[in-house]
């Protein structure tokens, strides 16, 4: 199939968005390739539809586990092969994964990055016929970047072992350094990257300075209608935050990675179906997410730079319309976040110190090596060894980078079992044991292979159909395991860590203080350019994200709280409607850029016009269509 009769078969879409089919076409030639697409940009679309149209699977590496779930089951559910391996699955499940791939039968394999060192993962990979390499948020490959993940630099050695097979790197944002980096770090052969302008001109960038948030954050979303989401940093406040929305009449819940994986998923689908008008979140909520019709997004809290602002800022407007970007900021915010940072990269001995306790805890010996991930309850560490949380966490993420340990997200893996009993013999026990007999019936009927490896089940769903709760379920499961009957695994929703090669001693534990003291100058860095965002009441906002991004040549919005004090006297009712009245004579059968409407309205200078369209479009007068061109209201091209 071509490229076009892939994208409608598989997608329904007739057409591409704009640089997808550049992007497309490039890697189609053999290029490594770069592509730079803002949030909700499509930037799945640009190795999926390649590799349709190749011969052999596309690997593809993500940090994000709950992202891979969810890309995965996107593409079973069109009737394509996909399937993820991450840590946490069962060695018996991880190598029937990979013998489908090497015979063929799996288009896509998603891998995390963590996975990549392994030497037995790198042999079957040579087995494959591997037609496309995807990177999914390519920043972190690099130092430069805001979410820099040393694991990523696994990639290079799993490119090398196919060198004539095209990389494609993709990610949503990336200073001009980090660009460089990406490509470098990849070995792109030759120098290649598209960039879509990060420009949103359907967004309105707005600062409110105010010591009681509370009362602000509520009278935004009573005075605007439709959906929103409302950014915090910690759990606790998403929890605290979701409670006041309710208990002042909005219909609000609340998600952050504590919440069992069933749950966020409940509550996920709820907030894309309008069922939940506001989702008070941490920065665990958003990605992947394909929502259009956000209409505000909120931020409580300053987030650490701006490349992770214009990501979840960006998960507003996406369907073009007029959509709000509100930061609610107090100048005490930027003493706090200034100290947190700097609790954030504790002393050496510090370092030392809890990579030591870990050994103990896990009862890993020095010298030892040990490729375990060892399940991780950081509250139960602190209390037993008698040091901070916070500063616990703070010490392992340094650790991660300096590759001495590997720390992973919460694995958020569901319920699985495998029969241990079969044939007569389990037949048997079902007719000595009633109780059990109708569970073991749904569970024979619902899932396929529960004889030869773990399978993920959906508690819920089988409390459901058993008439009975989700905890009495559980218990009749471990009865079960108990029996000897099957092997109950619950629900991991816990981090895990792993020793990078054998446990080192304490006075011998190589903490390359150089990079930490880089590292440390990188994030204040982005951070002031934060606080410089929050704290500035003169420039253009998106003037000013975008000069970040290494855009500059663009004009004001003309609809961020800065631009509207500016040019509130200028464009007056009565010069807008005149306006109006040319624009009316303008031919809507088509979509026009600034620059096209310039030509038929010559009278303007292209600030002018372009802040006045800005406005008609807060208005609903005239819209943006998917490739932020200008039509008229209700013809959207």
């Amino acid at each position: 199939m071509t490229i076009h009769e892939v994208l409608k078969s598989y997608w329904g879409y007739d057409e591409f968005r704009p640089l997808q089919q550049d992007i497309v076409e490039a890697v189609l030639a053999g290029n490594d390739t770069l592509a730079l697409l803002p949030t909700g940009g499509g930037k799945s679309i640009c190795f999926q539809v390649p590799a349709m149209a190749m011969n052999g699977l596309c690997l593809v590496v993500s940090p994000l586990i709950a992202l891979m779930k969810d890309q995965v089951a996107n593409l079973q559910s069109k009737g394509i092969a996909a399937q993820a391996i991450y840590s946490g699955l069962s060695q018996p499940d991880i190598q029937l994964i990979l013998n489908n791939c090497v015979h063929g039968g799996v288009k896509f394999l998603y891998l995390s990055p963590e996975r990549l060192g392994s030497d037995l993962l790198k042999s079957q990979l040579l087995q494959m016929n591997i037609c496309l390499l995807a990177i999914d948020e390519a920043h972190c490959i690099s130092q430069w970047g805001y979410d820099f993940r040393p694991e990523y630099r696994k990639i290079k050695e799993v490119r090398e072992l196919f060198p004539d097979v095209p990389v494609l790197a993709l990610t949503a944002s990336a200073t001009a350094a980090v660009v460089e980096d990406i490509q470098s770090q990849l070995g792109f052969k030759k120098k290649l990257a598209f960039r879509k302008s990060f420009e949103r001109l359907n967004l309105h960038y707005i600062v409110r300075y105010h010591e009681n948030k509370l009362e602000k954050m509520l009278n935004a979303f009573q005075m605007m209608k439709g959906s929103g989401l409302v950014y915090v940093r910690n759990r606790k406040l998403a929890e605290e935050l979701a409670d006041y929305l309710v208990q002042n009449g909005l219909n609000a819940s609340f998600y952050h990675a504590g919440l069992m994986a069933e749950e966020r998923q409940v509550r996920q689908d709820n907030w894309i179906k309008n069922k939940t008008r506001i989702m008070v979140c941490t920065n665990a909520f958003g990605m992947g997410i394909d929502k259009p019709d956000c209409k505000l997004v909120v931020h409580y809290q300053i987030p650490d730079c701006l490349e992770a602002y214009y990501q979840e800022a960006g998960r507003a407007g996406r369907n073009g319309n007029a959509a709000y970007c509100l930061l609610l900021y107090h100048h005490a915010d930027a003493h706090i976040m200034r100290a947190k940072l700097t609790k954030q990269f504790p002393e050496p001995e510090f370092l030392a110190e809890v990579y030591n306790h870990l050994g103990s805890y896990f009862q890993v010996a020095v010298g030892q090596s040990s490729e375990q991930d060892f399940t991780f309850d950081l509250p139960a560490f602190a209390q037993q060894v008698k040091l901070p949380a916070v500063s616990i966490f703070n010490a392992l993420k340094l650790l991660s980078q300096l590759e001495l340990l590997q720390v992973n997200e919460a694995i958020n893996l569901p319920s699985r079992i495998r029969f241990s009993l079969k044939g007569n013999e389990l037949y048997q026990f079902q007719q000595t044991s009633q109780i059990y007999s109708d569970l073991l019936q749904l569970l024979l009927r619902s899932y396929g292979g529960i004889f030869d490896y773990d399978v993920a089940i959906a508690e819920k769903n089988l409390a459901m159909q058993l008439n009975v709760s989700e905890s009495t379920l559980r218990s009749y499961l471990i009865k079960l395991q108990e029996l000897n009957v099957l092997e109950y695994l619950p629900q991991i929703n816990e981090p895990s860590i792993r020793f990078m090669g054998p446990r080192l001693a304490k006075q011998y534990l190589p903490v390359n203080d150089a990079f930490i003291k880089f590292r440390k100058k990188m994030e204040f860095e982005k951070l002031e350019a934060m606080i410089a965002y929050a704290e500035n009441t003169s420039l253009c906002r998106s003037r000013v994200l975008l000069k970040y991004f290494d855009e500059l040549n663009v004009m004001d919005c003309g609809v961020c709280d800065v631009c509207k004090e500016k040019i509130g006297k200028y464009w007056t009712e009565e010069k807008l409607a005149t306006l109006c009245n040319q624009l009316r004579l303008i031919d809507w059968e088509k979509a026009y850029s600034i620059k096209e409407l310039l030509v038929l309205i010559p009278h303007y200078r292209d600030a002018e016009l372009a802040t006045a369209c800005r406005i008609l479009i807060d208005k609903g007068i005239l819209q943006l269509n998917l490739q932020q061109q200008i039509v008229w209201a209700n013809r959207r091209g």
